[in-house]
């Protein structure tokens, strides 16, 4: 089996879990492409087999993600996990709908963000969390991000929370931006909740439960091919295709690509990348 499951993660389990229940069912190579904290829910794509191989072509997608932050209280984790460290008051005009737009919509654009310590980024080989666990601290270079849009679902001033959906580059904190947006607003807060709906174009609507899986192996399974569906496809005769499958680089009049490969009968064989009008393979199913 090689290609691409669309998991919708439930809460309290991590990214890791996914992987190691999967290659239980599938008794297959498994890995995922960016891990999605235990408290978040929601898209995490889970590459099968060969489809692991996709990796390098899905980890830079854009994401969508969809946070509730309780405003009022610091957290050291920057989630609800954490201890709260800080309280600060909230009061009515920060929770108007106009204030809060205005907050929200002052963040789409490229900006510079620093991860949080509690990340699984590594420094000097550990990762961060593991730093912050121990009550260390280490530099952090900040790193570009860019938001795309952002749109307010719903506020709740009993509660003093606020629901929005956002649209980011790869390698965005939904925990970091939440707390910069309650700092914006004047006040101090954490993320409570997060879903992950989309991770470039697999969205939450086709994901499936892990338990959904073990009834189901095939369930909203994504051929290797199904997945490059949009990109050209290239014909080899046999010739070609012995050249191609031995690593043999091809001379073709095409733009840089990557492409969908198939021998003469029409049958699928993997993907090929095109550079400087060269045809090279990637991979071979």
């Amino acid at each position: 089996m090689d290609g691409i499951i669309i998991i919708n993660k439930e809460k309290d389990w991590t990214s890791n879990d996914i992987v190691q229940k999967l290659k239980g069912i599938f008794h297959e190579k498994v890995g995922h492409t960016g891990t999605l904290d235990p408290l978040a829910t929601g898209v995490l794509p889970i590459l099968i087999g060969k489809g692991t191989l996709l990796s390098k072509y899905i980890i830079n997608h854009d994401k969508e993600y969809i946070a509730t932050i309780k405003l009022g209280e610091k957290r050291s984790t920057g989630d609800s996990e954490g201890e709260i460290i800080e309280k600060q008051d909230v009061d009515e005009k920060m929770l108007q709908e106009e204030n809060v737009n205005e907050v929200l919509k002052s963040f789409i654009g490229k900006s510079m963000q620093t991860p949080p310590m509690y990340s699984a980024i590594k420094v000097n080989g550990k990762k961060l969390y593991e730093y912050a666990r121990k009550g260390q601290t280490v530099e952090v270079n900040s790193r570009e991000i860019e938001i795309y849009n952002m749109e307010l679902i719903s506020i709740s001033k009993q509660n003093k929370e606020i629901k929005y959906k956002v649209n980011c580059s790869k390698g965005t904190y939904i925990r970091t931006l939440s707390e910069d947006i309650a700092l914006k607003l004047g006040t101090v807060g954490f993320m409570k909740e997060l879903e992950r709906t989309k991770v470039g174009n697999f969205c939450i609507e086709q994901s499936t439960k892990i338990s959904d899986i073990i009834e189901n192996k095939e369930n909203n399974y994504i051929t290797i091919e199904k997945f490059l569906e949009n990109k050209e496809k290239i014909n080899l005769d046999k010739k070609e295709l012995k050249k191609f499958l031995n690593g043999v680089k091809i001379p073709v009049l095409k733009k840089d690509d990557i492409y969908r490969i198939y021998n003469e009968n029409n049958q699928f064989i993997g993907i090929g990348k095109i550079t400087n009008n060269v045809l090279k393979r990637d991979i071979v199913i």
